[in-house]
């Protein structure tokens, strides 16, 4: 549903990491100021915080009745803001300037600030789904294995952005191992060895690299992706596949556990992670554990969409 604030009084509070993505953040406050104000609309500049926790914004956002945050920076900043602000009557903005941006290319916000801003002033905003990972917010994907390795790495190296982004994938795909999961959704379970099991509400990793081309932000269902046990010629192919969104949904209820790919959804699933797969949430590397809760998160906030 979408919500109009055409009419409505706004006020926007800006939310902008310094250090997200390779893009001059001076530059992009002054386009932000300036474009706010030829919008005619009230609003305030804040600078991220390394901790994570906006939680002290929430009596800045009563007491000053701002009715919109809009966050300029990555899948990281974005979760943190969301998670600590979501229960706010407050809608969400993107300005994305983060390495991998999957969360405002799955809602079809565009890199370009001047163009996001334009998003953002039109005012239409709409109920997005999160979920939670042994109740860890996230707001768009989750990964195990391969691609969480390419998250921890991509995380310790100085240099950001997709060149380097690519360079991990590269070298970690000719070195990544399987690990072995047990899935338990709908009363059944399924023993799996994977490279990687991604849990998605938005249908991409980042940077339009689409990992569940089913994948919606407001369905009320997780996509899970699990790419099994397989030479790496193989896997290779069947990611292109999957990228390419040639292969089908499944229903969980009658998998093939022999099949090269597993794509399903659910609202909920247990994972054992048997031999401590390394994790990500939202792109960011977390500490990995051997038990895993997932479920959906109907209607957790809105966001402002083309």
């Amino acid at each position: 549903m979408h919500i109009d604030f055409t009419g409505v009084s706004r006020k926007l509070l800006y939310i902008v990491n310094p250090i997200s993505g390779r893009e001059n953040k001076s530059s992009l406050q002054e386009i932000t100021k300036a474009g706010t104000t030829a919008a005619g609309l009230e609003f305030a500049i804040y600078p991220s915080v390394a901790s994570g926790d906006y939680s002290f914004l929430l009596p800045i956002i009563k007491e000053q009745k701002f009715t919109d945050v809009v966050i300029a920076g990555g899948d990281g900043t974005i979760n943190q803001v969301i998670n600590s602000l979501r229960k706010t009557k407050v809608q969400f903005g993107i300005i994305p300037c983060g390495s991998g941006n999957g969360l405002a290319f799955s809602a079809g916000i565009p890199k370009n600030p001047e163009k996001a801003l334009e998003i953002i002033f039109k005012g239409k905003s709409e109920w997005c789904d999160a979920f939670l990972m042994n109740e860890v917010f996230a707001c768009m994907l989750c990964g195990l294995g391969f691609d969480a390795q390419v998250a921890h790495d991509f995380a310790n190296d100085p240099n950001r952005g997709l060149t380097t982004y690519i360079k991990k994938t590269i070298s970690n795909f000719f070195t990544a191992k399987t690990y072995p999961f047990v899935l338990t959704t709908n009363g059944k379970q399924i023993k799996t060895d994977a490279l990687f099991i991604s849990i998605a509400n938005s249908n991409q990793f980042g940077n339009h690299f689409t990992i569940a081309p089913k994948a919606s932000l407001n369905d009320g269902l997780l996509d899970i992706v699990v790419m099994a046990k397989q030479n790496k010629l193989l896997a290779l192919l069947q990611a292109f596949r999957q990228v390419g969104g040639y292969n089908q949904l499944q229903k969980f209820e009658v998998l093939n556990e022999n099949a090269s790919v597993l794509y399903f959804q659910t609202t909920e699933i247990k994972i054992e992670n048997l031999q401590s797969a390394p994790m990500h949430i939202d792109g960011d590397p977390v500490e990995t554990v051997n038990k895993i809760n997932v479920q959906i998160l109907k209607d957790s906030f809105r966001l402002i969409y083309p």
